[in-house]
């Protein structure tokens, strides 16, 4: 997995195709949340130090391959100039002459952002011509958009075709790190913590996990189809009868391989997530029939944060309850005090989990916070990520 990084490239003189991921919210023509923008600084000034001009790409939204307005990059130029204290001009698109004439009058420590990749359906599509146009822009090529690294398109895969050297830049080199800490040689014992909704969308990282982790705790959405697996009455809770027999298997092997797999011992209930009457924590022996179990209870944070006192590595992704609305957040701000009070190291994926970490204000006590989600769900699960893979090896 040791990938050439950007920091170890003679940059100087140099044009370099930056792909970052400046995904990020826009209301009113202004970026509501820079997160995604700051975090790919380190390399962005890193680039402009070493006296390389830069050809900053990113997608933004989804708008259906064709020119939206709706979807330009302009509030994020605008935003990333303010950040940098330099102008940061946009492109009227991402290929074409006009496009690279402004990217040859580049000089050594300038920045032009292309417009939104995505207003050509040939991103989507890998398309090898597409990416050979965005290879012509530069001489050296510079992956930092860890958050869109599984995705086999055109600026992430068929770029690297035609442009090498391809590194990462120093944000994805840090996410590949991280979680390499987890997947490779990891500090024993190993406890992943698994939420969300839907055991269809986490079954893939499960099996995975089960020949990595020395425990797993499982709580959300996802639980009550491992619980109606053992049989328990489960009321109105979320369960995918489909995937019933599945969950008693991945319960089963987990059994088979000694490494103890947790379910929630009381839960959270109420009529449904929108009406709170009848809302009280029951036993997951006692769900009313007509109730529906909308996040763990007390007890069961008080057993998870147990079983993690003692981990040295701790993985974590989805909440543990409908954690956006305030009666059931108590489950997800209370494992997320507990992964924050743990001794080990540990890793934090996923839009919920990450706010829930700065919710209950132990953001600074996390080894890692994962600035993706799809991806991060992806390598944990074992799979190849396209704009890793494309990558020059160190």
């Amino acid at each position: 997995m040791a990938k050439l990084t950007v920091d170890q490239l003679e940059l100087s003189g140099r044009r370099v195709f930056l792909r970052v991921d400046f995904n990020v919210p826009i209301h009113g023509g202004r970026v509501t949340d820079d997160t995604r923008i700051t975090a790919a600084l380190p390399t962005v000034q890193h680039c402009l130090k070493a006296g390389a001009s830069l050809v900053v790409a990113s997608h933004l939204g989804r708008p259906k391959g064709k020119p939206d307005r709706t979807y330009s990059l302009e509030p994020v130029a605008e935003r990333l100039g303010q950040i940098l204290g330099q102008p940061v001009p946009l492109a009227p698109d991402c290929v074409g002459p006009e496009v690279q004439q402004q990217v040859t009058a580049l000089q050594p420590g300038q920045i032009l952002m292309l417009e939104n990749l995505r207003f050509h359906a040939e991103e989507e599509a890998n398309d090898d011509g597409f990416g050979q146009e965005l290879a012509s822009l530069a001489n050296v090529y510079v992956n930092d958009a860890f958050a869109a690294a599984h995705r086999a398109h055109a600026s992430i895969e068929a770029i690297t075709r035609h442009l090498r050297p391809a590194a990462a830049g120093l944000l994805m080199a840090r996410e590949l790190t991280a979680l390499e800490r987890i997947l490779g040689d990891p500090e024993r014992p190993v406890w992943a913590i698994l939420g969300g909704a839907k055991v269809s969308d986490k079954l893939a990282l499960v099996e995975n996990l089960l020949g990595r982790v020395d425990g797993l705790l499982i709580g959300g959405g996802m639980a009550f189809t491992f619980l109606a697996s053992l049989g328990h009455g489960i009321g109105r809770s979320l369960v995918e009868t489909d995937r019933i027999d599945m969950a008693r298997a991945v319960l089963d092997r987990a059994r088979s391989r000694g490494i103890p797999a947790r379910l929630p011992v009381d839960v959270v209930v109420a009529t449904s997530v929108d009406d709170q009457s009848g809302l009280r924590t029951v036993a997951v022996r006692e769900i009313p029939a007509d109730r529906m179990g909308l996040d763990i209870g007390p007890a069961t944070v008080a057993q998870f944060r147990a079983a993690l006192s003692g981990a040295k590595t701790v993985v974590w992704n989805g909440p543990m309850g409908v954690f956006e609305k305030e009666p059931f957040a108590a489950g997800t701000l209370g494992v997320a005090k507990a992964v924050g009070e743990c001794p080990g190291f540990s890793v934090v994926g996923g839009g919920d989990t990450i706010a829930a970490i700065h919710q209950a204000g132990v953001t600074s006590q996390i080894g890692y916070i994962s600035t993706a989600g799809g991806a991060f769900l992806e390598f944990l699960e074992g799979r190849e990520l396209p704009g890793v893979t494309a990558l020059n090896d160190a």
